[in-house]
């Protein structure tokens, strides 16, 4: 078989779905290839910054790695912004979901919100609350995803910084996305 045999997902047979499981799953294992791959085309920037965005995901990553954080926490700081891309205006969420499947309620959490959380270094400059991220003071990953966005997100756009290249990064990414799934 190269191809199912139905055009609507209702008709499809036991054989076709065992079928696509085997190429979904083949699929799957590829994941970080494709996520580096991508990386490694975010050399440009967004117009005003001193650094590329791949830059700006290194040194992250490397301040991560320099500071004994887990392998875990080394990949999100890597991949934070990879939603930066495609969506702008909700990039948190959307590297949260890639990340989402093989890391912990707490890693995913402070992907997911770490968006928000850095408006606390600008909103007040153009007329926003900078404090909004005060909602979730009584959540057990707060003081967490305020230390993740001032170690590993608002300091990370120098052009002097020495950051690991992504190569260096490759095997880590490759073995969290090798991870049996926490959810799906």
């Amino acid at each position: 078989m190269k191809k199912v045999s139905f055009t609507q997902m209702k008709h499809g047979t036991k054989e076709d779905y065992l079928f696509l499981d085997k190429h979904e799953k083949k699929y799957a294992s590829e994941t970080a290839d494709r996520i580096l791959n991508f990386m490694s085309g975010l050399n440009e920037t967004l117009e005003g910054y001193q650094v590329s965005r791949l830059e700006h995901s290194l040194q992250s990553a490397s301040k991560a790695l320099r500071n004994g954080e887990s392998e875990e926490m080394i990949v999100a700081a890597l991949l934070h912004d990879i939603g930066d891309e495609l969506a702008p205006m909700n990039h948190s969420e959307y590297a949260a979901a890639i990340l989402k499947p093989y890391v912990s309620e707490k890693t995913h959490w402070i992907v997911k919100m770490h968006g928000l959380f850095q408006t606390y270094y600008y909103a007040h400059h153009l007329g926003g609350d900078r404090y909004k991220r005060s909602k979730y003071k009584d959540h057990k990953y707060y003081q967490a995803t305020i230390d993740f966005c001032e170690n590993y997100d608002q300091g990370c756009f120098d052009p002097n910084y020495e950051s690991f290249d992504l190569k260096y990064f490759a095997p880590m990414v490759k073995r969290i996305f090798s991870r049996k799934p926490y959810s799906v």
